[in-house]
């Protein structure tokens, strides 16, 4: 073996690393509410919310592409960590600066063509322009208020978050890439904050 790691060491090391992402803890609980659900979860969960719910895409939309985008669409939270939607910092640019940064180096660790291929796919993903990347990001932002209305408030009561910055943080983009599933559960969640 030379001294530069072949395709298949850095394959495998690329995948170790990637083991790091069930350390991430997110501030949504899992649906029971007996503790935090971590970013290797999430991921998990969002990649069968593709598959079962794949009859939402509109026309055209891979849902094999969307699932591999749903895959590693947090694998930058090994080294940025999660910013939480209605937390401070959301959407800062420093966040997205540590998270490309995170992506340079997470990505980099696999063979030149499947770091470009899977960076690409994380920044289709960011971009949210495509068919494939709306769906995707409205299955981002259906999942954690299923959780939250299912464990009883969850992280809406962590950060005292009202149905207004639902509407703006999470309904705007889940709206975009599936307008019908996210009426739904805006539905399903409605009575949370209307309830007297």
């Amino acid at each position: 073996m030379t001294g530069l790691p072949d395709r298949l060491d850095r394959q495998l090391d690329f995948l170790v690393e990637i083991d790091k992402l069930k350390t991430i803890t997110r501030a949504s609980p899992i649906a029971d509410g007996t503790r935090k659900e971590n970013s290797g979860e999430h991921s998990w969960h969002l990649a069968m919310f593709a598959l079962v719910l794949a009859d939402q895409a509109e026309p055209g939309v891979s849902i094999d592409r969307v699932i591999r985008m749903l895959l590693i669409h947090d694998i930058v939270e090994i080294d940025a960590g999660d910013t939480p939607i209605h937390g401070a910092g959301a959407g800062s640019t420093d966040q997205a600066e540590a998270e490309a940064r995170a992506a340079d180096r997470l990505f980099g660790l696999l063979p030149d063509d499947q770091a470009a291929h899977l960076r690409a796919l994380w920044e289709e993903f960011e971009a949210a322009e495509t068919a494939d990347a709306r769906f995707a990001k409205a299955l981002d932002r259906c999942q954690p208020p299923l959780l939250n209305m299912a464990s009883g408030g969850g992280s809406w009561t962590d950060y005292a978050v009202t149905l207004d910055h639902i509407d703006a943080r999470v309904g705007k983009p889940a709206a975009r890439g599936a307008p019908v599933l996210w009426q739904r559960v805006r539905a399903r969640i409605l009575p949370f904050f209307t309830a007297d």
